[in-house]
């Protein structure tokens, strides 16, 4: 393990150039503290730990020193949000510190949120607030202990530095890790103003960088725009089979690596709502659950439509195509898990289709639904949660078909328990949980937000002592306002 010292920095982004990026040093917050910290994201580094509760830890991602080898640097990109095209974001509240390069080879941007101004902040002071450095964190953090494609996050640290928002709040900071901080948006900013060579530059360091195997290809580009396809369609799929809202998919949220990224006001489900909307100044619903797959091949036409420089118009428009198909594959497989179905049928899809249609208004909480299923055989699963649902008749129809289904898998009941334990979360992070952790982390207590995260990494484990966290969300949890605002 090694300490924070001994990181070792190649900043290839920064050798990019002033076109792709600023220089700017990060804004100190005063008085900073450690709030939460992941033990999971530091192994990333080979951080030891204990490096954590070090005073040059919170000083660090305070923005109060730096490595003599990072190289903040702010970037520019535009994007498509809500629909409509904005032609200049960057990073507004954030600077890659460096990349870092790992003891196996690997490389991890450090990027620090809430670092203060930018040339990229237009009207805002480039500050976070404590809320939503957690609320980044814990889901980073929750998303990838699910198996879901996803950025990472290795800290919060919070301070004394006053922030408005709708009202006085304080200034924190998080530090996301991820192989790349690219965006959809990167590539239609260089796009749009007509600078074809830089975009091919930007296009060349992500494929040596990210698509190693695609420039062995015939058609390069080509190549990592079909694998950006296949990674967005796998994420996508995770997000439906597991209830989670993003709420704000612009293109300049989309990462060029298929991950999920810049979290905003996302949502777990709690009662399954086909039409919910997580983000409360989403007024048309154009970010809603059932609009993400959608919106996510609509931005990936954007990205396409910003690579016809480089690579030709119909061979993307066929790449496109591929996206719902791969999306639908991959998204019937992780259901089929989640209903503890070993084998592939061809009546499968109609048989989750017509699921979701009975959960729908059955004030039935989506998650739970699938872990209660797999705590016994499946004749008395479907019995006990019966009267969960609105349509019986409808529901008894299903199960008839579902425990058919399920004959076909000669497994073991012990077998079919565990399988499903191990695809189906007992606890998922819910909005009413952060808000308390939050409430409390501002009020300077930070152990209910370290032991949600504890309990949040391990998703999949009963976990005895800590049931309370996996019980169905009181009534005013369920309706949570959560905006674009942090």
């Amino acid at each position: 393990m090694k300490s924070l010292i001994e990181l070792q920095f190649d900043n290839r982004f920064a050798r990019l150039g002033d076109v792709f990026s600023s220089h700017v040093l990060p804004e100190p917050i005063a008085e900073p503290r450690l709030v939460v910290a992941s033990a999971a994201a530091m192994a990333l580094l080979d951080l030891d730990p204990a490096e954590a509760e070090s005073e040059v830890f919170a000083k660090l991602f305070a923005g109060h020193t730096l490595w003599s080898a990072a190289e903040p640097r702010a970037m520019v990109y535009s994007g498509h949000q809500f629909g409509g095209y904005n032609p200049r974001l960057g990073d507004g509240r954030g600077l890659l510190l460096g990349e870092v390069v790992n003891q196996s080879g690997e490389y991890w941007d450090l990027h620090l949120k809430g670092a203060g101004q930018t040339p990229y902040s237009r009207m805002g002071d480039g500050r976070a607030v404590l809320r939503s450095s957690i609320r980044e964190f814990l889901a980073s953090e929750h998303l990838h202990a699910l198996g879901i494609p996803s950025s990472r996050a290795l800290c919060v640290t919070g301070s004394s530095t006053p922030v408005w928002r709708e009202k006085q709040e304080s200034a924190a900071m998080v530090l996301r890790l991820a192989p790349s901080h690219v965006r959809f948006g990167h590539f239609e900013y260089f796009y749009y103003t007509q600078q074809h060579e830089s975009l091919k530059q930007l296009a060349e360091h992500v494929l040596h960088n990210h698509y190693a195997a695609c420039a062995q290809q015939e058609q390069p580009y080509l190549a990592m725009f079909r694998e950006i396809v296949e990674r967005n369609a796998t994420m996508i799929a995770y997000w439906q089979a597991y209830g989670f809202c993003h709420g704000v998919m612009n293109t300049d949220n989309m990462s060029i690596l298929g991950i999920t990224f810049d979290y905003g006001p996302y949502a777990f489900l709690d009662d399954f709502d086909g039409n919910f909307i997580c983000n409360h100044s989403d007024d048309s619903g154009r970010y809603s659950f059932s609009n993400q797959v959608p919106i996510a091949q609509w931005n990936l036409a954007a990205l396409g439509q910003a690579l016809v420089p480089l690579v030709e118009v119909d061979a993307l428009r066929e790449t496109l195509s591929l996206f719902l198909p791969l999306y639908q594959a991959h998204y019937l497989d992780l259901m089929r898990k989640r209903l503890g179905l070993l084998s592939a049928d061809d009546g499968d899809e109609a048989l989750v289709q017509r699921l979701l249609q009975l959960m729908q208004g059955s004030a039935l909480d989506y998650n739970n639904f699938f872990r209660e299923l797999g705590n016994s055989p499946a004749d008395q699963g479907v019995a006990r949660l019966r009267d969960d649902f609105t349509d019986l008749a409808g529901f008894d129809a299903w199960a008839v078909d579902y425990l058919a289904r399920s004959a076909q898998d000669d497994d073991e009941p012990a077998q079919r328990l565990e399988r499903m334990h191990a695809a189906n979360p007992k606890y998922i992070l819910r909005n009413y949980l952060a808000q308390q952790a939050i409430e409390a982390a501002e009020q300077g207590d930070y152990a209910p937000v370290r032991e949600l995260h504890q309990v949040l990494s391990r998703p999949f484990d009963e976990q005895p002592g800590f049931e309370h966290y996996a019980q169905r969300p009181p009534e005013w949890g369920k309706h949570l306002e959560i905006s674009c605002s942090s």
